[in-house]
């Protein structure tokens, strides 16, 4: 994995520089990895925060996100994409809770542990919608999605 320099521009025409580039850990591409972007994102037309196609460069200033979901497989490949990261900036882990329960014991022991090799771990809770929607712009209609994202844009950028 390495950097490489990318601008985007916006619709308006005002330079946006990416700001998130989304991994998720299990190279799967879902409805949950989907929304995530979208909600880092914000309405700003994939300027603000893309997913990254498998091999992709991270864009240079674009802060590293891995997308895993709450089983003990996705921590397992959290953990396997981290021993191999290198001296890249440490990245945000988006944790997403893949049911309406607590993640089992081993995978909160283990993100617990991979912690101090992440910038921050947001936690991103079970939204049955997903389930019913055809893609995250339709999910971001839904008021509890929507709170969501507030949360989790507060949580990754300090506000």
């Amino acid at each position: 994995m390495t950097t490489q320099s990318v601008t985007s521009t916006s619709g308006t025409g005002a330079p946006v520089a990416l700001r998130y580039a989304l991994m998720p850990v299990d190279n799967g591409f879902g409805i949950a990895v989907a929304t995530v972007a979208a909600m880092l994102d914000n309405d700003a037309g994939s300027a603000r925060a893309r997913i990254l196609a498998y091999g992709e460069q991270i864009p240079y200033g674009a802060a590293p996100v891995l997308v895993a979901d709450t089983t003990l497989y996705g921590v397992n490949m959290l953990e396997q994409t981290l021993l191999r990261w290198g001296s890249l900036p440490r990245p945000w882990l988006v944790w997403v809770a893949d049911a309406p329960t607590r993640p089992v014991q081993d995978a909160r022991f283990l993100v617990r542990a991979l912690e101090g090799r992440l910038a921050g771990v947001a936690k991103l809770p079970y939204l049955p919608v997903l389930r019913a929607v055809k893609g995250p712009d339709e999910a971001l209609e839904y008021k509890d999605v929507r709170t969501a994202a507030e949360k989790l844009r507060r949580t990754m950028e300090g506000k």
